[in-house]
């Protein structure tokens, strides 16, 4: 890319200043629940309350140990994929956890979060990343500001994911969750990647809610790139903000959420769009 291409990911997104807002909101539904409600199942496979906090605990001190102390952390096994890997590791983290009470679960998150507040805060946005957003794109870096922002959606979902398994709702107004959903939507250029159209062809991703808007791709010089504006787009899905985020994160399967949406236009391309994945899987 040159300084006069667009970038694949779209503009700078700064999610620096959310992170103890969000952080705050979970700290309170962390200590308002009942002993019951942490052995309370969730989306995730295997996983209930407790493990989905000890996770958020992991991220927070791998996050804080690499990025602010340079420790390598965990190393890959001999032909380990990045997810097998990330499988493994996690799982490793959330099994040792199970013997931290939620208490000091919740303390130790409570003390961590401002440390990462504070190694947010030295990050040069345009800078590269110091992990790659592999679900945005591969052919070439990302920038710091997207893998600052793929952290804060990592922690906005695993918290709605808490509020799911014990029924609160919560920290889902659109100052928390517009910023996931257009996170979310930098995927749509590399989701589309292996379908090929002429030059100037787009598609429209509208998202429904307080917290949605409207996302489009075009196709310029062989390849799927962010584009501001897309009137006469050759496919349209329109679906609303929760069923956004869930797709985006697997919590509902890609039949569901076209059961959910509204799809015009090219179908191919529709349904590339509704395949959109923004983890790691």
């Amino acid at each position: 890319m040159t300084a006069h291409e667009p970038s694949p990911f779209g503009p700078l997104l700064d999610t620096r200043p959310l992170f103890p807002r969000e952080r705050h909101a979970l700290l309170e539904l962390l200590r308002s629940l009942e002993p019951d409600d942490w052995t309370a199942p969730t989306v995730c496979p295997g996983w209930d309350v407790h493990d989905i906090a000890g996770h958020l605990l992991n991220d927070y001190l791998r996050r804080i140990s690499g990025g602010r102390d340079g420790h390598r952390g965990a190393v890959f096994e001999n032909d380990e994929t990045l997810p097998a890997y990330l499988a493994r590791v996690n799982g490793v983290f959330v099994e040792a956890t199970r013997q931290i009470g939620p208490r000091v679960l919740t303390d130790l998150l409570a003390h961590l979060g401002p440390q990462l507040d504070a190694l947010w805060a030295t990050v040069p946005l345009e800078g590269p990343a110091g992990i790659d957003v592999s679900w945005a794109g591969t052919d070439e870096p990302s920038p710091a500001w997207l893998d600052v922002a793929r952290e804060y959606t990592e922690f906005w979902v695993h918290q709605q994911q808490i509020r799911d398994a014990v029924g609160r709702p919560g920290a889902d107004g659109p100052e928390l969750l517009h910023p996931v959903i257009d996170t979310f939507l930098r995927a749509l250029p590399h989701t589309l990647r292996e379908h090929e159209r002429p030059d100037g062809t787009s598609v429209r991703f509208e998202v429904t809610g307080p917290a949605g808007g409207t996302w489009s791709a075009v196709r310029r010089t062989g390849r799927w790139l962010p584009s501001h504006t897309a009137a006469d787009a050759a496919a349209h899905v329109t679906t609303d903000q929760d069923t956004l985020w869930r797709l985006a994160t697997r919590g509902i399967t890609v039949e569901e959420a076209r059961g959910r949406s509204v799809l015009a236009g090219d179908e191919a391309l529709t349904r590339a769009a509704t395949t959109l994945l923004a983890v790691v899987a």
